[in-house]
């Protein structure tokens, strides 16, 4: 039996990683996409053809793109298309949360997250923006909080929010909450029916292109108004195109942005590669090689700051290694000081051992 279960679990692994060696063939060891995730050759290939054909005259129906994408993007987070608006911005979708508030709302963040995140609600000078460490943002939700907006994972270090208990804490005192998700959609198990807002760029761990990004709203929309709202805004766009909207779409679509359409022929191809290999497998994957990395950096002294069940490891003090790293062949990033390193589904143990060895005999020189 324990052989047969082993031989059936080889061949699940087979199929993942033959499918992922279709799609992916960088040349370095690219462990950077907590920075900038890598395009699926599927990707790479939709997209030349939908320029070639709009060079040609004979534009394909990017549009229809834009729908699959957003329906494949509702399926990985566990809600319904109506519920998710589809643009190429967090940024974007935080200033439409935060013109939503009314004056001197209490929004809580937590310290150093992503500027994409927290900055709009401090572009309004009259709210009131509070910043606590992420570890104590559940009990740091009170009366009179009106949104709780924080990453699910730190783009800086990978540390993970309590979500469920975030979500529990803003229940309590009925305040809102807005999960960045941008550092976690395509590994994190996350449900977005559980928050009133979530948003995503889909560019790092989605593999899409740059230019798409997704908002879900709550059932009723929530307190949003579309205040960019354009003529896709619109129940009927292309009846909605001169003059004021007469009628807004029904659902999340009245907070489209005007889409980068050739970004969107190629992110529906990258979102259905994610579907296919499923988000349990890619995070197994992942978090594998974070973890191993994570013992290699023990063996070599080195402690990283703690992130536990996030594929993204940052060392503390190496940040000044990544140039000489880059020119190694070895992708990551420079965050503060710390070396990032993000593993995803094309990384190999290889790319892990490399990088190891690198460090190992840069640590030995000096």
């Amino acid at each position: 039996m324990d052989g047969e279960m082993s031989g059936a679990h080889s061949g699940c692994m087979e199929t993942f990683e033959s499918r992922v060696r279709t799609e992916f063939a960088p040349k370095n060891t690219y462990l950077n996409t907590a920075s900038t995730g890598l395009v699926p050759a599927r990707t790479v290939a939709a997209m030349h053809t939908a320029v070639e054909a709009a060079a040609a005259g004979q534009p394909t129906d990017m549009f229809a793109d834009v729908e699959a994408s957003r329906a494949s993007f509702a399926r990985l987070t566990g809600v319904p298309a109506g519920r998710v608006a589809a643009g190429a911005s967090v940024a974007v979708y935080s200033g439409l949360i935060a013109a939503s508030l009314p004056e001197g709302a209490e929004v809580l963040t937590a310290e150093d997250d992503f500027s994409s995140v927290v900055n709009p609600f401090h572009i309004r000078t009259d709210l009131k923006v509070r910043s606590v460490p992420l570890e104590r943002i559940a009990e740091s939700v009170r009366p009179g909080t009106a949104l709780v907006a924080v990453s699910a994972a730190q783009s800086a270090d990978g540390r993970i929010a309590d979500l469920p208990a975030i979500r529990e804490a803003a229940n309590a005192h009925g305040a809102r909450t807005y999960i960045d998700v941008s550092q976690a959609t395509g590994w994190l198990d996350f449900d977005a029916d559980a928050y009133d807002y979530s948003a995503s760029v889909a560019f790092k761990w989605l593999v899409c292109p740059r230019g798409v990004a997704f908002l879900v709203v709550p059932e009723d929309l929530g307190d949003l108004s579309p205040l960019f709202a354009g003529w896709v805004a619109g129940e009927h766009p292309w009846d909605a195109c001169y003059g004021p909207v007469e009628e807004l779409a029904h659902s999340a679509r009245r907070f489209d942005e005007s889409p980068a359409l050739f970004s969107y022929a190629g992110a529906r191809h990258s979102l259905a590669l994610l579907e296919e290999l499923g988000v349990d497998a890619v995070r197994a994957h992942d978090l594998a090689l974070a973890d191993r990395f994570r013992a290699g950096l023990h063996d070599l002294g080195h402690t990283p700051i703690p992130s536990p069940g996030s594929p993204i490891v940052s060392v503390p003090g190496l940040g000044h290694r990544q140039g000489e790293l880059s020119d190694a062949g070895i992708e990551l990033s420079d965050r503060a000081g710390n070396l990032r390193a993000a593993f995803h589904l094309y990384n190999t143990p290889a790319d892990v051992d490399r990088l190891l060895d690198v460090l190992s005999a840069s640590t030995a020189r000096r």
